[in-house]
């Protein structure tokens, strides 16, 4: 493969020493073996029963913490699971789905509890961020705030994280790509700003989730750079385009990672055609279980191959 010059330092020069550890595993990692990820605890049990192995990632989301979803009723065990997933050894994954501040349409089909789907809210990024004396802008501080709460109890338990915010932002189907790349950059940099100056939050490790220049919010805040993809059900190509698009984005210089996917790259091909996704998460439902985008025998040969790092083969952290 390509020989790469990449930098375990973290972007954050405040950063933890289990992030960077974390972090110091990865690049270490990068280009030989990809760990094996799964979104959503709840598969840990069937995916162990079915491999017999666990994925070395899981992938939690901070959804029912958005302040519009929990005065609203919702609640949400995805922290205290992060952190037993973390004392197990497993690495953690965070997504968030972050529900609109505020201005939910909620009517059918477009429901107070879809509000970070762009069609569910008329709440407007680009106007918040234009008058920072707004209650639009205030709401939107509120939300970052409440979710740093739940990151530091994350911090506290000594959890590194990768940490995925606005994810998938040029899709615009989400309300903070809605309006284009520049309000979406702005608002990544000022999460990055309050989370980390503000709040101290030093166990973050920033992964973006874009394939497209003009989205890119700059090398000084992502440590990692990503990509979703759901290719057709049983479709295991090494998603090469999408690899190479993420390498030019970065000139090579960031580890590169398969945040979310459907049907899993096979590791084989990925080695013939030289992909080296650092990790995969495969999404939950039907795409682990459907029998269609991952049969159970493809499944137990990704989770058995050479290429491909489970949970039991993760090091020996200093925080277990």
């Amino acid at each position: 493969m390509t020989v790469r010059e990449i930098s375990s330092v973290p972007v954050n020069e405040a950063a933890t020493p289990e992030a960077r550890e974390l972090m110091t595993f990865l690049v270490e990692r990068y280009g030989k073996r990809m760990l094996a990820g799964q979104q959503d605890y709840s598969n840990l049990n069937w995916i162990n029963e079915n491999t017999g192995r666990k994925p070395a990632v899981i992938g939690f989301d901070l959804m029912e913490y958005s302040p519009s979803r929990t005065e609203r009723g919702a609640v949400s065990q995805e922290i205290r699971d992060a952190i037993a997933w973390h004392q197990q050894g497993g690495i953690v994954t965070l997504c968030w789905h972050w529900n609109a501040p505020t201005d939910l349409i909620d009517e059918p089909g477009k429901e107070w509890w879809r509000g970070f789907y762009t069609d569910a809210t008329n709440y407007d990024i680009a106007s918040a961020l234009a008058d920072t004396e707004s209650e639009a802008y205030r709401l939107l501080i509120r939300d970052i705030d409440a979710i740093a709460a739940h990151l530091q109890e994350l911090k506290d338990a000594g959890v590194p994280v990768l940490f995925r915010p606005l994810h998938e932002a040029e899709g615009g189907w989400f309300w903070w790509g809605a309006k284009g790349p520049e309000p979406a950059k702005q608002l990544y940099r000022l999460l990055d700003d309050r989370l980390v100056q503000e709040h101290q939050l030093h166990n973050l490790i920033w992964v973006w989730n874009s394939e497209k220049p003009e989205w890119y919010p700059g090398d000084d805040v992502v440590d990692i750079v990503s990509v979703d993809v759901y290719p057709e059900a049983g479709d295991h190509s090494p998603l090469a385009a999408r690899y190479t698009n993420l390498s030019e984005l970065v000139k090579d210089s960031k580890i590169i990672a398969l945040a979310e996917n459907g049907s899993i790259p096979d590791p084989k091909l990925m080695k013939e055609q030289d992909v080296h996704w650092s990790w995969f998460c495969t999404w939950t439902g039907g795409f682990l279980r459907d029998g269609t985008h991952n049969d159970v025998a493809f499944l137990k040969e990704v989770y058995n191959s050479k290429e491909v790092i489970t949970l039991d083969q993760l090091p020996k952290w200093s925080w277990l």
